[in-house]
């Protein structure tokens, strides 16, 4: 058995090496006027009536323009004689044969699902490059020694109260009552069944430790830095670590006329303080660590009263776990003194925490190489945003390529990489498969 192994490796070696060799490119070129068609057509899912693809998508997960892209990708996968398949999660997973039998496979994807009022590059980008690798290996007829495995994530985006929804599901985190949540009158587990997945057999959905080679994801950068500074290729070094806090401040309502204002307990005075401590301790120290405050919503919302209580939602990311539980811890401190002074009494509570994932350093290498084979400039960056990435880091070694974006809108049907941009971090996810192929193990 090891020595089939090794004659087929050594087969597949041979043969990518006479292509190279043969090619003006020491690599294949992904096609760049395909890449974008695959984009134009995935658009028409969810698009505006009458509307462009300047108009961007709502093309939530579960929803009816998300059904219809779906099956407009498993029609290019079998294209692609990928043999796509729809697991209890409803993933889509299509795979291309390794030429060495017994190898874990390659994963590479990512989503097609968007947020509403979204645009056409976040997840698209990745997903339709992913299908345009695999073209392009097939025309050039470049074998590899280990499967490639495209993978179409469901519902990345945040839908039923909770994001990264296949990518979870592959690793066994479901939520309690999950299934039972309802959005748009409509269960979740009703939902999921429309996708083509089955609550009842989520199980099946659950991949193993150890289970894949590598896990690769291209994505536009959602951040502005690589467009900024003019750099191509952005190599992640990690998914940031996210804390949520939900924050009640309760004051006392009484008339905004009649009442004094050294006799006020005004909750949204308090809550404004809030918002400027979760800003200053944000900014306390050096690094790349943010925190927002995304939601407010006040009681009793007349114009003649003082508010009596304030919700409101506080956020913590960096790529340093550590640092965001300290951030959080020094808010809470904070809170204590702003109550105090302001005659209210405030709750603060951890409402959910995601944790981050470095991403494997030989893969970022992989990257370098790729990009440098290429000629294009690389710079290493954290992931602000989560990614279906961070759940894979949990099974094995994970990897993501970032291109630029437009001045750094993301959500927005202004969401813009460049089709040039695009094209190159297809070509480097391309080259960056070839070189983990050549691996036997990553370490």
């Amino acid at each position: 058995m090891r020595r089939r192994r090794f004659l087929e490796g050594l087969t597949a070696l041979a043969a990518l090496r006479a292509h190279r060799a043969g090619a003006a490119d020491p690599l294949p070129r992904v096609n760049a006027e395909r890449l974008r068609r695959r984009l134009e057509e995935l658009s028409v899912f969810g698009r505006p009536a009458g509307g462009t693809f300047a108009d961007g998508v709502s093309r939530t997960g579960f929803s009816a323009a998300d059904v219809a892209a779906r099956e407009h990708v498993l029609a290019q996968m079998r294209t692609l004689e990928l043999a796509p398949a729809v697991d209890a999660a409803g993933n889509i997973r299509g795979r291309r044969a390794g030429a060495s039998a017994g190898l874990p496979p390659i994963l590479f994807g990512s989503h097609i699902d968007s947020v509403r009022g979204g645009g056409n590059f976040d997840g698209d980008v990745g997903s339709m490059s992913a299908l345009e690798v695999v073209a392009t290996l097939a025309e050039h007829r470049v074998p590899t020694r280990h499967p490639l495995e495209v993978v179409i994530w469901a519902a990345e985006e945040s839908n039923y109260g909770s994001g990264l929804h296949g990518s979870r599901m592959a690793v066994g985190q479901l939520e309690p009552g999950e299934w039972d949540r309802v959005q748009d009158g409509v269960r979740k587990a009703d939902a999921l069944r429309r996708i083509g997945g089955d609550p009842d057999r989520i199980a099946e959905a659950r991949r193993e430790p150890g289970s894949f080679h590598a896990y690769l994801e291209l994505h536009v950068e959602q951040g502005g830095r690589l467009d900024r500074e003019g750099v191509p290729i952005g190599i992640v070094e990690g998914i940031v670590t996210i804390d949520d806090y939900d924050v009640v401040v309760r004051g006392f309502a009484n008339h905004a006329g009649t009442t004094p204002m050294a006799g006020r307990k005004d909750a949204l005075v308090a809550a404004s303080e809030v918002v400027l401590a979760v800003r200053a301790v944000a900014t306390s120290e050096p690094g790349a660590q943010v925190g927002t405050v995304g939601q407010l919503s006040l009681v009793p919302g007349a114009p003649n009263v003082i508010p009596g209580e304030v919700r409101m939602t506080v956020e913590f990311r960096d790529l340093d776990g550590a640092r965001v539980t300290r951030l959080g811890q020094a808010l809470q401190q904070r809170v204590g003194q702003i109550a105090a002074e302001t005659s209210t009494a405030i709750e603060i509570t951890h409402s959910s925490r995601h944790e981050g994932a470095r991403t494997h350093p030989r893969i970022q290498e992989a990257i370098a190489g790729a990009a440098a084979a290429r000629g294009l400039r690389t710079v290493r960056l954290p992931s602000g945003a989560g990614h279906d990435a961070q759940m894979m880091a949990r099974l094995g070694p994970i990897g993501m390529i970032f291109v630029p974006s437009v001045g750094g809108i993301s959500h927005s049907p202004r969401e813009l990489s460049r089709w040039e941009d695009c094209a190159q971090g297809a070509d480097v996810l391309l080259g960056t498969i070839l070189e983990l192929d050549a691996l036997d193990r990553i370490a």
